[in-house]
């Protein structure tokens, strides 16, 4: 089975065209291939499918065999993956995801896609969208105390995908391998959650660590990064253009006032391309 590897500011992943090769099993063969020790290694896998509303469909499946409703990095890899192999000749596309379909702008160089703009949509807000157990209304620096006793203040957002966002002083030797899976676990969350520890640098730049829902820490998460440039807003803590540093790279974000949609914007780069033999 031929796949390419690809990552978006760190954040890699498999992209297999579904149209032309039947995947067996694609839950166990996620977390095979997703393996860092036996696989190929990677944050997660993405289908191409064919799609009746939009240019493609993208499946996204997450190393636990888990499905995700959004990717904004692995959205910009699967655009490229697009570009790139000659799927699509538009610099505007659209892509169909489980959270709805998602509108992109390709900045090509060379007949290469070299970074992608993403229309991530509204944030949702509202708790019971998220979704989030508790009374109806948003989730703002609101506390949450985990079952070690531990008490942090999250603001909760929906880019599609569920995200707590927490706000913190110490962002390096924060304990994420702790607290990350004891959030995303949390019993208010049914679905369970992504969860991000932000430093805020200044009102035009923060620091942002990301625990992945069924992943794990990653280098870098386009979602977590819109639903923390919504937080930073509903929070009063930064303006509504960002630049957001991760482990793995930079990206831009953007609330705009104008249409209320969050817009991501970053790298996207092919790593190689082989055949899966298992």
């Amino acid at each position: 089975m031929k796949f390419t590897k690809m990552q978006g500011t760190g954040n890699d992943y498999i992209i297999i065209d579904g149209r032309k090769q039947k995947i067996p099993n694609l839950k166990k063969i996620s977390i095979s291939m997703c393996d860092r020790h036996y696989g190929i290694g990677s944050d997660g896998v993405l289908i191409l499918l064919d799609s009746r509303t939009a240019n493609y469909r993208m499946r996204i499946i997450n190393p636990d065999g888990s499905e995700a409703e959004m990717c904004g990095n692995g959205i910009r890899c699967f655009a490229k993956y697009l570009y790139d192999n000659r799927l699509t000749a538009a610099r505007q596309i659209e892509i169909e995801t489980v959270a709805g379909i998602k509108k992109l702008q390709l900045n090509v160089k060379n007949r290469r896609v070299e970074s992608v703009i993403v229309n991530m949509g509204k944030p949702i807000l509202q708790r019971e969208r998220i979704p989030m157990i508790g009374k109806p209304g948003m989730v703002i620096n609101e506390a949450l105390q985990l079952d070690d006793g531990t008490r942090f203040n999250i603001t909760s957002v929906s880019m599609g995908n569920p995200h707590a966002v927490i706000f913190v002083e110490e962002i390096d030797k924060f304990p994420i391998e702790k607290y990350g899976p004891l959030v995303e676990n949390h019993t208010l969350f049914p679905n369970r959650t992504n969860v991000e520890f932000v430093k805020v640098v200044s009102q035009k730049e923060v620091i942002q660590r990301t625990w992945e829902r069924g992943t794990g820490e990653t280098l870098s998460c386009g979602t977590g990064a819109s639903a923390v440039t919504a937080a930073c807003i509903l929070n009063k803590l930064t303006n509504r253009k960002l630049q957001i540093h991760l482990r793995g790279g930079d990206l831009s974000t953007e609330w705009r006032e104008k249409d209320d949609n969050i817009y991501l914007a970053g790298p996207a780069v092919e790593v190689f391309r082989g055949e899966w033999a298992h």
